[in-house]
């Protein structure tokens, strides 16, 4: 059983930035891939980013590339995003995701096993 806690959400103007974390419980975090997906109101929920398990490899969606970057720290077990640039169509319920002994970044939703319980975001016009 692994537990992800997300953190950093709240409310921004347009143009602003926010990071977010997501701690997990597991010893074994190094071994595993980490995701960020997002869900607004009345939407199915999306991928935004994930990372390897040695963060070499990072995939991005198109709308968040050039403005979000995911990031881990294995001695902390914790992967970030740090949101820059933001806009209000990326308000929405952000959740941290883990891939159990799957070290390959994935934009998929169903190959991860583990989600946390998401952190808000909200970009004011």
């Amino acid at each position: 059983q692994v537990q992800l806690v997300e953190s950093g959400g709240g409310l921004v103007q347009a143009g602003g930035s926010l990071r977010l974390s997501c701690a997990a419980s597991r010893r074994t975090f190094s071994r595993d891939a980490m995701g960020w997906f997002r869900q607004a109101p009345g939407k199915e929920r999306e991928f935004v980013a994930s990372i390897s398990w040695s963060g070499g490899t990072t995939y991005y969606a198109d709308s968040v590339k050039g403005r979000f970057t995911i990031s881990r720290d294995n001695s902390k077990n914790t992967v970030y995003l740090q949101m820059n640039s933001l806009k209000p169509g990326d308000t929405a319920l952000y959740y941290c995701a883990a891939a159990w002994d799957r070290g390959l970044a994935s934009s998929l939703i169903s190959y991860y096993d583990y989600w946390g319980q998401g952190t808000q975001v909200t970009v004011s016009a």
